[in-house]
C-alpha cells in the first residue's frame, strides 16, 4: 500500500505545482492537521483514494465545515483496506482551544477509545498531530510531545507513528523518519511518501478497486 502523509503546510509539489497523475499512485493519504479544507478536498478528488485526517491545534474551523469526502479519525479507530488507524489529533494546551489538551486530557481520550482497541486487537498506524515526548519534540509547551503516545507505542508496537506539528524548518537536524522498537516514526511536515508492508515483508496490497471512502 502506497501512502502519502501530509501535515502543517500545503505541499507545493502536490498542490501548487500539481500535474495530472502525480497522486494516482497512492492508496491512502494521511493528514496530520493544520491544513486547509480546500487542500484536503483537492487531494481526495485528484487521488481517488481515502483521505484520513486528524485535527491540528489550529483546526477549529473544521468543526463547522469539515473537508468533504474525507474521513475524520480523530478520537477513534478506523480501518482502511485492513489497516487499523488510531487517530489522536491536537497539541499540548498552551491556551484555551478545542483541539489542545493537557497530558491528562489526552490520556482520557485514549481511555475512551480503548473498547475499539480491544475489539480490533490493537492498531497498525498511530495518526496524530503532536509528536511523542522526547522523540524529536521540544521542551516548550507549544511543541512538547505527549508521554502517553510513547506508552501507546510501547504497549501496542504499531508499524508506524505518523505526526506533524514539528516543522522541519525549526531546526537543521530534525529527522523525517526515526526508528523505535519496531515502529517507524514519520514527521509528515509538508509531505512524506512511504510503503506500508504486511508482516511478511511484502507491500500491502489492497483488494478491489480504488475507493473514495472506507
Amino acid at each position: 500500500m502506497r501512502i502519502l502523509a501530509v501535515s502543517d503546510i500545503e505541499a507545493k509539489y502536490y498542490y501548487d505545482y500539481y500535474t495530472e497523475g502525480k497522486l494516482s499512485g497512492f492508496d491512502l493519504i494521511l493528514a496530520c492537521g493544520d491544513l486547509k479544507r480546500e487542500y484536503l478536498e483537492f487531494l481526495v478528488t485528484m487521488a481517488h483514494c481515502p483521505v484520513v485526517y486528524v485535527h491540528g491545534n489550529h483546526d477549529e474551523r473544521f468543526d463547522k465545515q469539515p473537508p468533504e469526502g474525507c474521513v475524520c479519525a480523530d478520537g477513534q479507530l478506523v480501518v482502511v483496506n485492513g489497516v487499523r488507524i488510531l487517530g489522536l489529533g491536537g497539541s499540548h494546551k498552551y491556551r484555551d482551544a478545542k483541539h489542545m489538551y493537557t497530558e491528562q486530557e489526552m490520556r482520557l481520550r485514549i481511555l475512551r477509545v480503548m473498547p475499539q482497541l480491544w475489539l480490533h486487537r490493537g492498531f497498525d498506524i498511530l495518526l496524530t498531530h503532536a509528536p511523542a515526548r522526547n522523540i524529536n519534540d521540544f521542551d516548550s509547551i507549544t511543541h512538547r510531545g505527549f508521554e502517553c503516545f510513547v506508552e501507546l507505542m510501547d504497549h501496542y508496537h504499531p508499524k508506524y507513528f505518523v505526526h506533524g506539528h514539528i516543522h522541519m524548518n525549526y531546526g537543521a537536524h530534525i529527522p523525517q523518519k526515526t526508528q523505535r522498537d519496531g515502529t517507524t516514526i514519520i514527521n509528515a511536515y509538508d509531505h512524506c511518501a512511504f510503503d506500508y508492508e504486511d508482516p511478511a515483508g511484502q507491500p500491502h496490497k489492497k483488494s478491489g478497486q480504488r475507493r473514495r471512502g472506507l
